[in-house]
């Protein structure tokens, strides 16, 4: 079976550009929908894919954060290189987490941050979630139970110092959170399992821009980007954007 890997997309809408980024072991799959809607509504969309993700899972345990924020860095880049000087960030999970980072780093006209964790979970919790991605991704691959089995237990042994970098990053985006002024959509799932859902809190109180706007998603999970109130989200994005000062 020949696997179909996820790549980057640009859909040119308009002269309005919004940045779009997946979030932790995800792809750009977790915001095409997103990317599409806007497209329609007249806005340029782009999302890259970090280094690591979207490819094997042995792949990903020799990539960081320090990656995967060049990645964010250059897809910004390439929007203005295009020539779009007005750009919004909308990120989900970790794309939150550095779609604050850019809201205090370079010109945004707006955020949206989804799901986006403030609390550093622990390390087991966190490899946990890794190597759940690392059996599914071998699923995909249309691989037998038995050879799953077998290169998941050398997939551990590799060490993964990606986790420690990756509290890290969350522990310094916190702590600059109150350095945003640029106007803010702090975006939540009620049933989000993946992080401590304070954290919307934590940011919404944290930016000092008054043109800020909390909402909180009652039916859905962690990837609230394809959940079952997705449409709805697209909605309350679209809403943001258009009051923005372009």
């Amino acid at each position: 079976m020949k696997i179909v890997l996820p790549k980057p997309f640009t859909f040119e809408g308009g002269e309005r550009a919004v940045l779009l980024l997946h979030g932790f072991t995800g792809n750009s799959a977790d915001v095409r929908m997103l990317g599409r809607f806007l497209e329609k509504k007249g806005y340029t969309c782009h999302a890259p894919i970090y280094k690591g993700h979207g490819v094997p899972p042995e792949q990903l345990v020799h990539t960081g954060p320090e990656d995967w924020w060049a990645d964010v860095m250059n897809a910004y880049q390439f929007l203005q290189d295009k020539g779009y000087k007005n750009i919004a960030v909308a990120g989900l999970s970790l794309g939150g987490v550095f779609s604050l980072k850019l809201g205090y780093t370079v010109p945004i006209k707006g955020i949206v941050s989804m799901c986006a964790p403030m609390h550093i979970k622990s390390e087991e919790v966190m490899y946990q979630g890794v190597l759940d991605y690392a059996r599914e991704y071998k699923r995909f691959e249309g691989k037998s139970p038995e050879q799953i089995d077998v290169e998941m237990e050398e997939f551990k042994k590799t060490p993964m110092q990606t986790l420690k970098a990756l509290q890290n990053l969350i522990a310094e985006v916190r702590d600059n959170v109150d350095m945003i002024y640029s106007p803010t959509f702090v975006v939540q799932a009620r049933h989000d399992n993946m992080i401590n859902i304070d954290s919307a809190n934590i940011i919404y109180e944290a930016v000092e821009n008054d043109f800020k706007k909390l909402k909180w998603y009652e039916e859905s999970g962690h990837v609230i980007t394809l959940d079952k109130e997705k449409d709805q989200l697209h909605e309350d994005i679209y809403e943001f954007l258009e009051q923005l000062d372009w």
